[in-house]
């Protein structure tokens, strides 16, 4: 039990005492005693509701814009204009992403800095792409966009193709140098 349980059980009696004579009287003549001439001004309840609306219609369109607008931004991509066109695309993509999960593990790379300039490379290769969705945002059935796409994912997994032959390839050279070394 704490301190106040325990001091409020051995003062119950001051507790459960009623008000002294007079306490009523005395609240009233204070109450009396306020300024009366005060009046309640609508204005800053009124500009509280107004700043409260404000802020639910500009979070209302924020929301929509990132969640329901953010596709429209980055344009559109080839699935958006064709069956055909997506499996085309989720293979590439999905080629893609598997290159770019060993190129991105540890093992390939003996300096950091290379890491990150090939990654950033690839990067640029991808605002390129962006480009090219916002080009078929404003012609969606320009088949020379949708083929310079298509040719974008191609050109891209050989691309990642070739560094990862010479990533593997320097790495079983400096293996051989290194294991040479050991012998002598």
């Amino acid at each position: 039990m704490s301190e106040l349980e325990k001091y409020i059980k051995e003062n119950k009696e001051a507790f459960d005492s009623k008000p002294l004579a007079g306490h009523f009287d005395r609240f009233s003549e204070r109450l009396d005693q306020l300024p009366s001439g005060k009046k309640v001004s609508l204005f800053p309840r009124l500009l509280k509701v107004a700043a409260i609306a404000v802020l639910v219609v500009l979070s209302s369109l924020w929301t929509y814009e990132k969640v329901f607008q953010h596709s429209s931004e980055n344009g559109i991509s080839l699935g958006d204009v064709s069956p055909e066109y997506r499996e085309v695309e989720h293979f590439y993509k999905q080629q893609i992403n598997i290159r770019y999960d060993e190129i991105n593990s540890d093992h390939l790379f003996t300096d950091s800095t290379q890491k990150r300039i090939v990654l950033k490379e690839l990067s640029e290769m991808d605002s390129i792409y962006n480009c090219m969705k916002e080009d078929l945002k404003t012609n969606p059935n320009d088949e020379r966009v949708i083929n310079a796409m298509i040719e974008h994912y191609r050109l891209k997994v050989e691309v990642m193709n070739n560094l990862l032959e010479r990533l593997k390839k320097i790495q079983t050279n400096q293996k051989q140098i290194s294991h040479e070394n050991n012998q002598i």
